[in-house]
């Protein structure tokens, strides 16, 4: 090894070990199957070298700058990568000027790389709008935030649109396997025994992310002195350390996983916000799905708030839009939310027992014929049948209601729905009374 290769070789160490470690190649890509799998779409970009812009678009630790390496290392393309946040106009002048010097000398195609390009403003955006329609370039953006809002229109629709997901589980247990065994790019060399509970925190606290996992073990291993036998045994306590979070009890497919979450509901139907709140946070740093979550507690603003008040619905739904939009961490703010209104709203199950109660009845009846004035009188012969005749249309009557019959003969006098007298159904009982003449003083 010469002078040259030895002081190369020296920086490359002095890498951290997510960077050692990037995969070369498509092959060494964890995860993102939808996108890089066999026969999809980008994989089939990649290998046959014919690229269009990109932007892929995904939380941090995924792999958007490691595709884009890959990419580096498997095109014929000329590969240019700034950053948004220290790149200005005047680097894109320059490297649109090179690259149309490549296209003119050597008919060499520049792939232009912009890290975090949600960075760039629109003026920079603009400048590099013409060039990326014209061919001068081929872009590939990496951001972390939703293209939608923070990419031009006209860029983004030039451009292939590729949406990056966090990594499960199973594939960062693949990534820290593959850094434990490579003597040449990652910690191969030394000799490791990864406790499993300590793997599994790794794993668990690191979100998705393979570069916080990948830095953690790094940390872990080399601040572990070896043992008698020279072995550096990370335990769940250095793990703990590495990563700097605690280790919560919780199993998520055992009984802590059932309890807590019984425990969740049971506080927002027993309107203690400050309970309810503690086992969210709990569930959510112990790496429960927040769309678990969400569905809990959409299921609970129906079933114990219910006509108490119809708005906890609306918010438990635009929690659960905001999991699948925003994503963790800013999710557990509109979690949060709903979680609070729901646990401090007036309560009522009549939703569940009318429902409970229709249920039964519809299976026990022995016909439950529609009665003729409601049945649909629109065709030929209908009314001749007698369909529809004797219907009273409600809006015909003063205050939009008449008396008359729509349960079948069997179910003619069932009650299915009980309104509790709590929250907006209490004015909702006034108002029905109000409606059908019973009381003369108008509801608020």
């Amino acid at each position: 090894m010469d002078l040259f290769e030895y002081s190369r070789e020296q920086s490359r160490r002095s890498e951290p070990l997510a960077a050692r470690m990037r995969p070369r190649c498509l092959d060494e890509v964890a995860g993102q199957t939808h996108i890089i799998g066999k026969g999809k779409l980008l994989r089939r970009m990649i290998e046959a070298d014919q690229l269009s812009s990109i932007i892929f678009y995904g939380p941090p630790g995924t792999g958007k700058t490691t595709l884009a390496h890959v990419i580096a290392n498997q095109t014929s393309a000329y590969f240019e990568r700034i950053n948004a946040v220290t790149a200005g106009v005047s680097d894109i002048r320059r490297i649109i000027e090179e690259a149309k010097q490549r296209i003119n000398m050597y008919e060499q195609r520049t792939v232009l790389f912009i890290d975090e390009i949600h960075r760039f403003n629109r003026s920079q955006q603009d400048a590099l709008l013409p060039h990326v329609e014209d061919g001068t370039v081929i872009l590939i953006g990496a951001t972390t935030e939703n293209p939608s809002y923070e990419v031009n229109a006209a860029l983004l629709s030039r451009s292939r649109l590729f949406t990056l997901k966090p990594l499960s589980e199973e594939e960062l247990g693949l990534v820290l396997d593959r850094a434990l065994a490579d003597s040449e790019r990652g910690l191969g060399a030394y000799r490791v025994e990864l406790e499993p509970e300590a793997k599994a925190h790794l794993i668990r606290c690191a979100g998705g992310d393979s570069r916080t996992a990948l830095n953690a073990l790094e940390l872990a291993v080399v601040t572990t002195p070896p043992d008698e036998s020279g072995i550096r045994r990370i335990t769940l306590e250095v793990a703990e350390e590495s990563i700097q979070r605690k280790v919560i009890r919780y199993d998520k497919s055992g009984d802590q996983h059932y309890d807590t979450i019984s425990a969740f509901v049971k506080s927002m139907r027993g309107s203690d916000a400050d309970a309810a709140l503690y086992y969210l946070a709990k569930m959510l740093q112990a790496g429960e799905d927040p769309r678990f979550i969400a569905r809990r507690i959409f299921i609970h603003a129906a079933e114990d708030v219910g006509m108490a008040d119809p708005r906890a619905l609306l918010i438990a739904s635009a929690a659960a839009h905001a999991v699948d939009f925003i994503g963790l961490p800013e999710a557990q703010i509109p979690l949060a939310q709903a979680v609070i209104y729901i646990a401090t709203a007036p309560k009522s199950n009549s939703a569940v027992r009318g429902i409970n109660e229709a249920n039964t009845l519809v299976k026990q009846e022995h016909r439950g014929d529609v009665p003729p004035h409601l049945r649909d009188a629109h065709g030929a012969g209908a009314k001749a049948q007698g369909r529809g005749k004797g219907y009273r249309y409600p809006h015909d009557y003063p205050r939009g209601y008449v008396a008359q019959q729509y349960l079948p003969d069997e179910h003619r006098d069932k009650r299915l729905y009980h309104p509790s007298p709590h929250g907006y159904e209490h004015k909702l009982q006034t108002f029905l009374r109000w409606m059908k003449g019973e009381d003369h003083g108008r509801p608020e």
